[in-house]
């Protein structure tokens, strides 16, 4: 009878897989021993695989090249990485290496983009996609970048109102993209995105706006929606209403050349994740491809805006199962050393599923249970509704360390968390790794944040501040609260 955790894993999904193998009962992770992880750094423990980020990258620049190859695409493809998935320095170097473009979402990554100018890391050519809702000091910060010489830096028009404060800040001309402001799904409590501009109304407001202004030019019709790129009925109906929007502009408009279909790749959520990456960027160009055709205009260069896709699988997280509660005959609790809120607070906020694994113990006998943070918040857990399956894990031992792993954590999760500021309950961010290769393929780590401590909090909260000692010349009654004496 097949009862260890080996068993199931390989009874229900296809393993060993490319990311995760079993050496010696431990698991490892893109060849990543994580039990010496472990052993030197401890636990909790956040680590960034940043290989991982070029490789995803280097993914979809080759299936792009492929498909607009066999479909014999007169356009160009470029790829931009949206910052708001992760900002951190190490994200951003390791996907500049790659010949990329940066898509912005508020006033401060523009501070970020100007920082990697001058360190060299960007040019005046990279491409500077301003996305977003855009007040005085975004728009500020904007024309900052294209007064300075970056040709390529394109304002994303989200609302009317947006031409003219970037035509009263910016010194020359300029080149713009409009946002379309898709339908959602009928299951959505709204009918459009609050982002962007209705179908119907981007040609007038194109010939009312911009037609005739000789400051601007428009190079770009930018698409996104909520559900990203996904094989269903309401993607590709969007799509179409999307290009004859592109086509109906573009013959009145022959600056336009680039469309951008946003992002929303998916990233691997379970060890049984399908995805056909291929065959999705094949269709879109080939659709693409021929409503330009049957309209008779040029082709478009193709953008796109992954960031999920791009830095989501390079991260992950390690606790140590502390203690198992019986709450009931059905129940059982393994409490882990962190909080599910603190470290990947998509998992409680919208029910996001990852990979979850053992790190260690797999030739033992398994059992269902269910895992809950040290917060005393009832939400704090993860559970088959944010799972695919219900969870199963190495039976829990007092006198043998249980490690779990939750896998592909890389995007949002620090943002969304609040990285380095005050938590949920007080439970501290844990130790961060990267984890690199050098020139020869050998694996090297270096902390890139220690786990938040006590002072830290109360610096944040207050506490630790130096205190105020008013001067006794200023204790004296208020003038107003002095007896008035008349001579």
């Amino acid at each position: 009878m097949k009862t260890k955790y080996i068993d199931l894993i390989e009874q229900t999904f296809d393993f060993p897989q490319e990311e995760f193998q079993l050496v010696e009962n431990n698991l490892h992770f893109h060849d990543i021993d994580l039990m010496t992880l472990i052993r030197r750094y401890g636990s909790p423990l956040k680590f960034t695989y940043l290989p991982k980020i070029s490789k995803n990258i280097q993914r979809a620049k080759k299936w792009f090249a492929t498909a607009m190859d066999k479909h014999g695409y007169a356009g160009k493809y470029y790829y931009s990485y949206c910052t708001k998935s992760s900002h951190f320095e190490h994200v951003l170097n390791e996907a500049l290496k790659n010949n990329i473009h940066i898509e912005t979402s508020s006033t401060f990554d523009i501070d970020i983009v100007e920082h990697l100018k001058a360190e060299g890391k960007i040019s005046d050519s990279t491409y500077v996609l301003c996305n977003g809702f855009k007040r005085d000091e975004y728009v500020g910060k904007i024309a900052q970048l294209i007064n300075s010489g970056q040709r390529n830096c394109i304002p994303i028009i989200d609302n009317f109102e947006e031409l003219d404060l970037l035509g009263n800040d910016i010194q020359g001309n300029f080149k713009v993209g409009i946002r379309i402001a898709s339908e959602e799904e009928p299951k959505f409590e709204f009918y459009t995105s609050r982002l962007g501009i209705g179908y119907k109304n981007i040609v007038p407001f194109y010939e009312n706006a911009i037609k005739e202004n000789p400051k601007v030019e428009l190079k770009m019709l930018h698409f996104f929606i909520n559900t990203g790129i996904r094989d269903t009925a309401y993607y590709w109906n969007e799509l179409l209403k999307c290009l004859k929007v592109y086509i109906n502009l573009k013959k009145i408009c022959p600056t336009l050349d680039s469309l951008n279909i946003g992002g929303g790749f998916p990233i691997k959520n379970s060890l049984a994740f399908d995805y056909d990456y291929e065959y999705m960027i094949e269709e879109i160009v080939n659709q693409i491809n021929q409503a330009c055709r049957e309209a008779n205009v040029a082709v478009p260069d193709i953008f796109t805006e992954f960031g999920s896709f791009t830095v989501g699988e390079s991260g992950g997280a390690i606790y140590e199962v502390l203690y198992q509660k019986q709450q009931n005959d059905r129940e059982k609790w393994n409490m882990i050393n962190s909080s599910f809120i603190t470290t990947i607070p998509d998992s409680w906020a919208i029910n996001k599923r990852f990979i979850m694994l053992a790190v260690n113990r797999w030739n033992e006998e398994y059992e269902r249970v269910l895992l809950g943070g040290l917060t005393c918040d009832s939400d704090d857990y993860y559970n088959s509704e944010q799972h695919l399956n219900a969870i199963y894990l190495p039976k829990f031992k007092k006198d043998r360390p249980l490690y779990v792993g939750f896998f592909n954590t890389g995007a949002y999760q620090e943002s969304i968390g609040g990285f380095g500021g005050l938590q949920h309950c007080l439970i501290p961010q844990p130790k961060h790794i990267l984890i690199d290769r050098d020139s020869e393929g050998n694996p090297n780590t270096r902390v890139f944040a220690e786990q938040q401590t006590a002072g830290d909090f109360l610096s944040i909260l207050g506490y630790n501040k130096p205190k105020v000692v008013e001067s006794k010349n200023l204790r004296k009654k208020p003038m107003a609260n002095r007896p008035l004496v008349i001579k």
